[in-house]
């Protein structure tokens, strides 16, 4: 028995339990028709049409069959369309680091979701370090990043450059714009991203390539944290540009430069080398490498 087999059954039924006229709607013959109706009863062993005279009567039996048939091929329908269409209208996992889950992936999800509305996303947001378990495990399908993978299994692709700024509290006695020098700057307590972050790793790099060792008195997994900390005067933090846009508007905080020091990354499209990419991954990826030229960049003003 096979859902060709139920099809028929229920063309017959359609048309009046006449297998000639079913067989006219199915393009087959009748004889053909008639065979398929009597393969369905011999599997089942009960009749499924009384025949009385010329004419086909539905049994108790062929119409409680023909309920089932209508469910099984509504969803086998469902099925062969899905599957098909899965490729447009799949699963996607999507990973992100804290800094781009905060600031620009809900702006992404929102675009991709407009232009794929038969899609489903599901988010991830977490660590670098986690992002790449993910990808590694297969339970992500693609990451956005400022890290650098630690495995050789991971491939990367920069896409957007960001900067990261020096920002203090109002009460620190320095101004807006005024560039500290490397001492005075070294003087500072530091308030940080955890270890990990590709915050943290750009100011790590920027530091060691200056010689320079720091040890933070805060770190957190949160820069609304490190931001309300300055405001707080507890200490400086370098942090990305575009999340402290509405805090400096506001005026809560004050953006100095280095003497000799600029902290800038770039965020990556991280997958697995081996993970074959669909082409609803492919679409996403293509949205984030050109979302700053297709939609306004997205302001991030946070909870000040």
């Amino acid at each position: 028995m096979t859902i060709r087999h139920i099809k028929i059954f229920l063309a017959v039924c359609a048309c009046g339990c006449n297998t000639t006229r079913a067989a006219e709607t199915l393009h087959m013959t009748q004889p053909a028709v008639s065979l398929a109706i009597h393969e369905l009863e011999r599997y089942y062993g009960v009749l499924l049409f009384d025949r009385i005279g010329r004419r086909l009567v539905l049994t108790e039996a062929g119409s409680r069959f023909q309920e089932y048939g209508r469910h099984i091929t509504g969803l086998f329908d469902d099925m062969e369309k899905t599957m098909r269409d899965w490729d447009r209208i799949g699963l996607l996992r999507v990973g992100a680091s804290i800094t781009i889950g905060s600031q620009f992936l809900p702006h992404y999800i929102r675009a991709f979701a407009a232009r794929h509305p038969g899609a489903e996303v599901q988010v991830t947001v977490a660590t670098c370090g986690e992002l790449e378990r993910r990808l590694m495990d297969n339970t992500l399908d693609l990451a956005l990043m400022e890290g650098v993978p630690q495995g050789t299994s991971i491939r990367t692709e920069e896409y957007m450059e960001d900067h990261l700024t020096v920002i203090c509290s109002n009460s620190s006695g320095f101004r807006q714009g005024q560039t500290l020098s490397l001492e005075e700057f070294c003087r500072q307590k530091f308030l940080l991203r955890e270890r990990g972050s590709g915050t943290r790793e750009e100011f790590e790099r920027v530091m060691e390539a200056a010689g320079i060792s720091v040890q933070p008195v805060w770190e957190a997994v949160s820069t609304t944290a490190l931001v309300n900390a300055v405001i707080c005067g507890l200490g400086i933090a370098v942090v990305p540009y575009r999340m402290v846009l509405g805090p400096l508007e506001r005026g809560l905080v004050t953006a100095v430069r280095v003497e000799g020091l600029s902290f800038s990354r770039r965020f990556r499209i991280a997958c697995h080398r081996d993970k074959y990419i669909t082409p609803l991954a492919s679409a996403f990826m293509d949205l984030c490498r050109n979302y700053e030229m297709d939609y306004p960049m997205p302001r991030y003003s946070g909870l000040y």
